[in-house]
């Protein structure tokens, strides 16, 4: 049998076989069952194509094979190693062609290999009807028309239940015309509205101070059942433990007094769950989110990737492939919490995604399978990052180099609320929704993104990339 006709076949047969069975496991938590049919059909056929016309070529060596176990780009741009020994190694390449990021492919190949989908392609569950909740209960909302506190109450309501908003009126009073809405200022203890009334639950949004919780919970002690504090991810003291749960030590501060909620926002945020917990004793829940994405986010910290990626041409991707991120879709969270209320869920849980590790790659390859674009990716090596002044989570949003005092900052444990019920859409129609929202939005909104790279800077940096690894 002739050598092209035996890779074509030996790899088809494994690709099938193979592929078939890791994208079906991985269907459950990121993709829906129309993607698993999709990566399978295509996959197969790209595979077969590319072998027999020799774009793609055995190689005895992996792709990536960096000093120190460095990744970087392949010495000879068309090759992949297909007959990797390594099945895991190949089952990650093969999976990658049908919407997750290649890690064995060049970067104009990772993402180009890709079959490219249409956004109708992707599952969405907007039309999905939502069954009424065993009993409907009264809940006070403090804040509601900000970022996660709207999809609270779209939830909520979808669910049977009457809501009441408490804010200052001044963030989106448009929004929800009938619902109740009572003013007040949390500033300056103004809480007069609350008095006197009574409801089932209280979710607490955008507190950072402990004095505002102390205030409040003056005022509703002994006329709510369950008090929720939406806190966050950043109270904990370290973040170099892998998989570190909710009994890790959470972070302190010589000044529970003040208000700097930029300085001291973990530490504060920590004495603002110690004070709910003191008010409301075991009917408390505190909740404990990490990067909150999907539409409505203003700070495009997430969005950041969608629309660059839509914008398409070379996209500079951070560090490796394999290195970790966490996020969760503020509908997700908003959803988990009001089945917090509905089942009396008290105690700390840590509130981020998805189900299983998730790596970079695989997150960027998810917002690419939603939409049709050319784009492809350029790892870019962390310490080049470093030299080069581009900061990790603000320049380069999602993204933190797992390594030192960080290493585990996007590797925390979600299996108590696992075991609640916390469950995610796929992150590809986060991606979509993400970026039709973005799309949705005034030209002047849209000039500037507040995180990220601008185009020029990245131009620049990918220039100074590519040339340093031509002087190699």
């Amino acid at each position: 049998m002739p050598r092209r006709t035996a890779v074509t076949a030996h790899v088809t047969t494994h690709v099938t076989t193979h592929v078939t069975a890791h994208v079906t496991t991985l269907v459950t938590t990121h993709v829906t069952t129309h993607v698993t049919t999709l990566v399978t059909t295509h996959v197969t056929t790209h595979v077969t194509t590319h072998v027999t016309s020799h774009r793609w070529r055995v190689a005895a060596t992996p792709a990536y094979s960096g000093k120190g176990g460095r990744q970087c780009a392949p010495t000879h741009p068309s090759t992949l190693d297909i007959m990797s020994s390594n099945r895991r190694d190949f089952l990650k390449s093969s999976a990658a062609l049908g919407g997750a990021i290649g890690l064995g492919l060049t970067a104009a190949e990772q993402l180009n290999a890709a079959p490219r989908w249409a956004p109708e392609a992707v599952d969405a569950d907007a039309s999905a009807v939502v069954d009424q909740a065993p009993k409907a209960l009264r809940i006070l909302i403090l804040g509601g028309t900000g970022f996660i506190g709207p999809h609270q109450v779209r939830y909520a309501q979808s669910r049977g239940h009457t809501l009441t908003l408490f804010n200052r009126g001044k963030t989106n009073p448009a929004l929800f015309p009938d619902i109740e809405k009572l003013q007040g200022d949390r500033a300056v203890n103004d809480y007069a509205s609350l008095k006197g009334r009574d409801w089932d639950v209280v979710i607490d949004n955008p507190t950072t101070f402990p004095r505002w919780v102390r205030e409040v919970a003056a005022v509703l002690k002994g006329h709510t059942r369950h008090f929720l504090f939406v806190s966050t991810l950043s109270v904990y003291n370290r973040n170099d433990q892998i998989g570190a749960d909710e009994s890790a030590a959470v972070a302190t501060t010589t000044e529970p007094d003040s208000e700097d909620g930029g300085r001291l926002y973990g530490p504060l945020k920590a004495l603002s769950e110690q004070a709910a917990t003191q008010a409301f004793g075991d009917r408390t829940t505190i909740i404990r989110p990490g990067l909150i994405v999907g539409p409505g986010d203003y700070s495009d910290r997430f969005t950041y990737w969608p629309v660059r990626m839509h914008r398409g041409g070379e996209v500079l991707a951070p560090g490796t492939p394999n290195d970790p991120t966490q996020v969760i879709d503020a509908r997700d969270l908003a959803e988990f919490i009001v089945r917090c209320c509905e089942n009396e869920v008290f105690g700390t849980y840590n509130c981020t995604g998805p189900q299983s590790p998730l790596t970079i790659a695989e997150m960027m390859g998810a917002i690419r399978g939603a939409m049709t674009t050319d784009a492809y990716l350029t790892w870019v090596d962390a310490d080049f990052l470093a030299e080069q002044k581009v900061r990790p989570w603000g320049d380069m949003p999602v993204w933190m180099p797992p390594k030192g005092e960080m290493a585990a900052f996007m590797r925390r444990s979600v299996k108590r609320a696992l075991e609640k019920g916390l469950t995610y859409r796929p992150l590809s129609l986060t991606a979509k929704e993400t970026l039709d929202f973005y799309e949705s939005e005034p030209d002047e909104r849209k000039e500037k993104l507040r995180a990220g790279l601008d185009p020029a800077r990245e131009k620049e940096v990918l220039r100074l990339w590519h040339a340093k690894l031509k002087s190699r």
